[in-house]
C-alpha cells in the first residue's frame, strides 16, 4: 500500500508533464511490468488519458520506482 503522501506528490508530479514528456515515460516505463502501447496508439490519446495510465503505472510501481531521466 502506498502513503497519501507519495499519491498526492506523483499526482502533482504527472499534472506538470506535457503530451511529449508523458509519452516518453510511458515508453520507457521500467517497473515491475511493461507497458505495451504503439506509438501510433498513445500518439491518438488525450493527454488526460496518457496522465491516467501513467499515474496508475507509478501507483502500482511504488514508491521505489525510480524515473530513468535518459
Amino acid at each position: 500500500m502506498v502513503s497519501r503522501e507519495y499519491l498526492e506528490n506523483s499526482a502533482a508530479e504527472v499534472g506538470r508533464l506535457d503530451r511529449d514528456e508523458l509519452v516518453r515515460r510511458i515508453q520507457t516505463f521500467k517497473g515491475r511490468f511493461k507497458l505495451d502501447f504503439t506509438n501510433d496508439y498513445l500518439n491518438k490519446l488525450p493527454v488526460d488519458r496518457l496522465r491516467h495510465l501513467y499515474f496508475a503505472a507509478l501507483i502500482n510501481a511504488g514508491p521505489d520506482y525510480k524515473e530513468s531521466r535518459e
